[in-house]
């Protein structure tokens, strides 16, 4: 028992595979690929299936029968594989439906965490505004400042003219 993992060796967790697959969204998508590949296998040996059986269903008739007896007592039987067939419809589009949540998801969790860093960042700076040190005009006589404020010029046709007071 050389890992733990959530109080059960690792080795001996039968869930272990999946959990790691549901970690991945890639991996995760990767195995709805596998399952959806075999379920479209199975729906298209079931509707020749269905098929095949609906022709012989309907064929087999009994002597004495009147019209559409054969087809009226076939119905049961093509009923039922004809509503498998439609699960499976459903399952596979399921399948794809699931994949694409999970790689959305991830995509949301991502975008949650860039915006509250943003937000943290902006309150960070909200709470604690950066200190400028005051301009020195000693030896810059015809210097400006950076920030003008209501001293500064007013348009841009007289930028080399005014200065702040």
């Amino acid at each position: 028992m050389s890992t733990e993992n959530n109080g059960q060796p690792f080795f001996d967790d039968p869930n272990a595979a999946l959990r790691e697959i549901a970690q991945n969204p890639a991996a995760y998508a990767h195995y709805l690929a596998d399952f959806h590949r075999v379920v479209l296998d199975m729906q298209a040996k079931l509707e020749v299936l269905q098929h095949e059986t609906r022709v012989h269903c309907r064929g087999t008739r009994v002597e004495g029968d009147k019209w559409k007896q054969a087809q009226l007592r076939s119905f049961p039987v093509e009923k039922s594989l004809n509503d498998v067939i439609k699960h499976l419809k459903k399952a596979t589009s399921g399948l794809e439906k699931s994949a694409h949540k999970r790689h959305a998801h991830d995509e949301k969790v991502k975008e949650v965490r860039s915006s509250r860093k943003e937000k943290e960042q902006l309150k960070a700076r909200k709470n604690n505004p950066p200190l400028q040190a005051a301009p020195e005009n000693s030896g810059q006589q015809g210097a400006q400042s950076p920030d003008m404020g209501y001293g500064g010029p007013t348009s841009i046709y007289n930028l080399d003219r005014r200065e702040s007071a």
